[in-house]
């Protein structure tokens, strides 16, 4: 029996092959893409543990200029390639490692599907805390152009876990889109950027995240976090990288790339 598409994803990223599925296979649509995603999850889950957050890609114009792709893009974050504060991870068990400087939500009540979207305004009661973190990514494609923006959902776009730092519960008298975030590599300074670039305020892009799973009947679970999109462009690590990032007001955190 031939794989199916989900198994075909699963076995690629566990395995570093470069991920890529045939034309036929491949999501013919961004609702499709999305349920393969939850298929490929599924499988994923056994090997990298529970779905503990979410990622959002291309919500800053550097990014979308960076990737060619103008609109958000949703993804999981799995327990199991979660990291605290000062992370370490091995280059070896990536194909291209690369990092992003965001801005995270941790959810402190359910965010329900509902009929009626959600604005910025209305989501403030449901965070309980903001927090810096950096998004580890890995480029494990042979061309991400080529495959289409319905396959790059389905592998989660591009996450391969992340760093959470310290949650900050007093944030709402913070400016959110006034926050600046910068990024260090070996104390060197590669790029910085404000909470506004994220779809003009970074509870922009969480109202998409929680407008786009309503609409397909799913919510956002207390406990959860978000990745709101990243600040800076990505950058790509070597083994003896030592990465840190700061971000105004909500802390730093760092991560070091061992062999």
């Amino acid at each position: 029996m031939s794989e199916s598409a989900a198994e075909i994803l699963a076995r690629q990223r566990l395995s570093l092959s470069p991920i890529d599925l045939a034309t036929n296979q491949r999501p013919a649509n961004e609702d499709a893409a999305y349920d393969l995603q939850g298929k490929v999850n599924a499988l994923l889950a056994q090997d990298l543990g529970r779905i503990r957050g979410h990622k959002i890609g291309c919500t800053t114009p550097v990014m979308q200029e960076f990737l060619g792709i103008g609109s958000p893009c949703a993804g999981r974050v799995f327990a199991g390639t979660v990291l605290d504060q000062e992370g370490e991870v091995a280059r070896s068990r990536y194909r291209r490692l690369g990092v992003e400087c965001e801005i995270a939500v941790e959810i402190g009540t359910d965010i329900e599907p509902r009929r009626k979207d959600y604005t910025p305004e209305g989501l403030l009661a449901h965070v309980n805390a903001v927090m810096a973190g950096i998004e580890v990514v890995d480029d494990r494609y042979a061309d991400y152009r080529a495959l289409g923006v319905g396959t790059l959902i389905a592998d989660n776009f591009f996450n391969a876990g992340c760093v959470l730092g310290v949650p900050i519960i007093r944030w709402r008298s913070f400016d959110l889109a006034g926050l600046v975030g910068h990024m260090r590599i070996n104390g060197r300074d590669v790029g910085r950027g404000t909470g506004a670039l994220v779809m003009g305020h970074p509870f922009n892009a969480l109202a998409w995240l929680a407008n786009r799973r309503s609409a397909r009947g799913e919510g956002l679970r207390r406990g959860e976090f978000v990745f709101l999109g990243s600040l800076v462009e990505t950058k790509w690590l070597a083994a003896g990288d030592e990465v840190a990032i700061e971000i105004e007001r909500l802390g730093t955190a760092s991560l070091l790339v061992g062999v």
